[in-house]
């Protein structure tokens, strides 16, 4: 996968230092807290998710396999639930 594209229907705002995403199709809100947020900016903006991963490795002096496993985790959620671009 390379950047992450959110579908159409999905608006993004930011919200008490993090990010909501609506769903306009269902009208389900999601909340992502701040490092959550600061992911998906970087994913939108075109990084891909290990570069995504290097960067929040570090900004956070994560060890990098943690890193990714939290970038992969993201991705999956909004897989899950519908908000990621086919």
């Amino acid at each position: 996968m390379s950047a992450l594209e959110l579908r159409p229907e999905v608006a993004t705002a930011p919200a008490d230092g993090g990010m909501v995403l609506l769903d306009e199709r269902s009208g389900r809100y999601y909340h992502l807290n701040g490092s959550g947020a600061e992911i998906t900016r970087m994913l939108l903006d075109g990084a891909a998710p290990g570069e995504a991963a290097r960067r929040l490795a570090e900004r956070y002096a994560l060890a990098p396999e943690r890193a990714a496993a939290d970038v992969d985790a993201l991705i999956a959620s909004l897989e899950g639930a519908g908000l990621v671009a086919p």
